[in-house]
Formats: C-alpha cells, structure tokens, sequence
C-alpha cells in the first residue's frame, strides 16, 4: 500500500521511560489506549512486581498495544522509599509484611538476598536512593518510608546486578544522590535532581555539580528527566520557581557535559507528552527535544531495536503530524495517522475503512466506500496482503 503524504511531517513514535501506569492489569486497561493514542508507543514501567507484570505480560504482545519494559526488582531500605506511599498504614512491621518491594539494609544482606531478587526476573534491577547524606533522618516517625539505601549498599547491588548480567536504575533525590549512584556504577537514574523537595530542603541540594556531570558523561550514565512529575506536588510560586531554576541548570550542565537524556514523566494518568511539555517549558530546544523523545529514549528502552528512524531496516512505525513540530509542538498533540510495525493504528471508522484503500493521501477526505449497484455485483477485492512502502525488520 502507498500513502502519499505530501505536506505532511513524519516523526518517530515517542518513548516513556519512567511511569508506573501499565504494570498492572488494572494500569493497562486504564492507560493503555491513552499511549497509543498519543503516540506513545513505547515504555518502561520501573516498579512492578512478578505477579502484576506477569498478568500484563500477554497483553503487550498484542498489535496495538505499547511495547513496554518491565522493572520487577525494586529494592529500597526497611525505612525506605517508596513504602510510605504503597503502605496504608507505614510502619517497620507493615514493611516487613509487604511483598512488592525489597528490602536490604547492609551490603552483607545484599549478598544473602540476592538470589531472591534475581529470581524476580527482568533486564534492570531498580535501587532507591533517597536523602543518603542525612544519616540524622534515621529512626524519624516522620520520614519512615521516605528515604533509602546506604550508599555501599548501594554500591554492593550494582556489582552483584552487573556481575549477573543485569542494568541498575536509581531512583534519587539530591545531588548527593545523584553522586552516590555515580560512585556505585549505576545505569541510569530515575530522576532529574530538583524534581521534588519533599523534605522542603535549601535548593542548592539538588544541583548536579559540573564533576558530577562530567563523570557521568564519561560513565554514560543515562538520566531521566520527569520534569513533569514536579507539578503534581501543588507547589507554591516561590517553591516552585526555585525548583524550576534548579531544573533549567541541571538540564543545561548535564546537556553540555554530554550526559544521554531520557524522556519520563513520573506522571501516572499521562504519558512522555507531558514531559515533553515541561521540558519545552524549561526551554530546552525542540530539536533536541524531539531527538531525545523519537530516537535516543526508544532506543535506550529496546537496545537490540532499529527505532526512531527511516531507512531500510528499521521498523515501519511512525506518526503523522499535519505541521511541523519544531515550529508548533502542539502538533505532537495531534497526530493524525499512527503507525506500527506497518499497520495503521486508528479507531476510527472511515480512517480504517480508507485503509484499504491501495493508495492514500493523508491531505484528502477518505474516499467513501461504493454502495453495491442494484442487481449487481460489488467488486472482489484483489487477493493478497497489502504492503507497506518500507519493509521492517524487527531486530
């Protein structure tokens, strides 16, 4: 099949790397047309656990659905982040009663659990670093569940994850954090430094230093942005503009240094648009945003893959926008054909029915479909499947 798209601009689909939104069965049938819809057609969820994912599983095989990457070993402290969101009621005994997350306080423990968590299966192991140089927030009632990992236990589960062949994504807060997780060899981090300030710190806590972004560059240490994340926690002005500069420095010193960016959100009920919305809003350059959200984060989620491009090889899977993006990014809102792995994803009805049609133009109305002649015959269509005007190859 050709489609003649004359006016029209071609981008690659966009990734989410940081959400929690389809790794259960509730998620997926929630949000999981929302991707698809926006363009979205590829993410990682970074908490899921085994038997959750293991329900969503089959439902990602189908066509239409996102590809996602699932992360089903989330390991924090016993006093750790994320427990005070996922407990009804935080505390130690609730902890130790949960099964989605595990809990590891010493690198000695590290080695004896490790067995366990590497039988949680996937690609990536997620550690939590959170507040790690204020040991004098330990034993608080009021930051029980809020902080994480010593940094050598840190350091302990990224040796034992690489030696079995897995990646480490660190959840951080502070710029401490951010060092920690540098000095432990991790992957990539869960978050920009600055996208929340939960314990109402002095901003200069989360800027990245200029060795830190160098040291990462060289480690190719990948980050998440989830600029988006940060409006969810209803800010004052002040407050909010001092993160937002903190922001704005941050990407700009990682940018510069040549750390990799990612684009996530952290936003349950969105998707990457959001972040890429924020991201445009800190100022941070179209053509480097939509290189970041078409190309460098797909691939970072599905590294065996050719995405994000249009050569021979790569996979048929783009969207169609009616202008350019670069001048007008709400044309990203508004695709107006989807297509993955070569088939046209649309649910509406004379969309679909244009479809078959052998040859299209995105500028022009669908065709209407002929009413059948009185005492005639209608037409057979031709036998055989249609083609693409690009063949792909899933690597």
């Amino acid at each position: 099949r050709k489609m003649d798209m004359r006016g029209q601009v071609l981008i690659g689909p966009l990734a989410e790397a940081h959400n929690h939104n389809l790794q259960t069965a509730w998620g997926w049938g929630q949000f999981a047309d929302k991707y698809v819809d926006e363009g979205v057609f590829y993410a990682a969820m970074l908490c899921g656990d085994p038997a959750s994912v293991a329900e969503v599983k089959p439902l990602v095989d189908a066509p239409a659905a996102p590809d996602v990457s699932f992360v089903t070993a989330c390991i924090t402290s016993s006093d750790g982040y994320p427990l005070a969101a996922v407990l009804p009621e935080p505390s130690p005994e609730a902890a130790a009663g949960q099964k989605q997350i595990v809990l590891v306080d010493s690198p000695e423990q590290a080695t004896e659990l490790w067995p366990s968590i590497k039988a949680r299966g996937g690609q990536w192991v997620r550690i939590v670093l959170a507040h790690s140089e204020r040991p004098d927030l330990r034993g608080r009632p009021e930051t029980f569940g809020r902080l994480g990992l010593l940094p050598e236990t840190a350091s302990a589960l990224t040796r034992l994850a690489h030696a079995d062949g897995r990646r480490v994504v660190a959840h951080i807060e502070t710029a401490a954090d951010f060092e920690a997780a540098l000095a432990a060899g991790v992957d990539a981090i869960a978050h920009l430094p600055g996208y929340a300030n939960a314990l109402d710190e002095a901003p200069e806590r989360f800027a990245v230093s200029e060795a830190a972004a160098a040291q990462a560059a060289r480690q190719r240490m990948a980050v998440i942005t989830t600029t988006a994340a940060t409006g969810l926690f209803n800010l004052d002005e002040a407050p909010l503009g001092a993160l937002r500069e903190v922001q704005r420095a941050n990407l700009a010193r990682l940018l510069a240094a040549g750390v990799p960016l990612l684009i996530g959100s952290d936003v349950f009920i969105g998707t990457a648009r959001a972040e890429l919305h924020s991201l445009d809003a800190l100022g941070l350059d179209r053509a480097t945003l939509l290189r970041l959200a078409t190309q460098d984060t797909p691939r970072a989620l599905f590294p065996g893959r050719r995405l994000g491009c249009f050569e021979p090889g790569c996979e048929a899977s783009f969207l169609v926008l009616g202008g350019d993006p670069i001048a007008d990014l709400t044309q990203v809102d508004m695709p107006m054909l989807r297509v993955k792995q070569g088939r046209l994803l649309t649910r509406l009805a004379d969309v679909a029915a244009s479809s078959s049609q052998a040859s299209t133009s995105t500028a022009d109305p669908p065709k209407k479909i002929a009413a059948k002649k009185k005492g005639g015959k209608a037409k057979a269509p031709a036998k055989g499947k249609s083609k693409t005007t690009s063949k792909a190859k899933r690597r």
